[in-house]
């Protein structure tokens, strides 16, 4: 009996060692299943984390070159605007002096005109030639101009 006892407490002990092995291994199991539940866990958040900043910088990315594209379309206008502004100036500045040049012209042309005239009349004047506003117009003769001679004697 002895022989069956100890088998007995041997199949017992197997028993109880398997038992014990086999909680070992479910506590094992269970375990590693937690730490790859928290690795997937920490790997899907800073997954997560990353596409975030990937999406914040993207769009950050997206409002500075957007502000700085219509910066530059707004200095663009502004320039075209200036310029525009100083060319119309410059045109009128030209008109301007155009028109003062203009008058100045004729003014002068007239002056010298006038001064040709009168130049003209005291020549005829100093050499008799001169005549009454009649006879330049051809009034009285039928449309012909009159010639006077006088002749002067000399008394020694």
């Amino acid at each position: 009996m002895a022989s069956q006892e100890r088998q007995f407490r041997a199949g017992e002990a197997k028993g109880q060692a398997e038992e014990k092995t086999g909680q070992v291994i479910g506590n094992i199991r269970d375990k590693a299943q937690q730490g790859k539940d928290k690795t997937t866990g920490t790997a899907g958040a800073a997954w997560d984390k990353t596409k975030e900043s990937a999406d914040q910088t993207g769009g950050f990315m997206s409002e500075k070159t957007g502000a700085a594209r219509d910066k530059a379309s707004e200095m663009g206008q502004a320039a075209k605007d200036k310029a525009s502004e100083m060319a119309q100036s410059t045109k009128e500045t030209a008109q301007a002096g155009k028109e003062k040049t203009g008058g100045i012209m004729q003014r002068t042309g007239e002056k010298v005109k006038d001064m040709a005239q009168g130049a003209a009349e005291a020549v005829k004047g100093t050499f008799g030639m001169g005549g009454t506003e009649e006879e330049e117009s051809g009034g009285g003769h039928g449309g012909k101009t009159a010639t006077t001679t006088t002749t002067r004697r000399v008394v020694p």
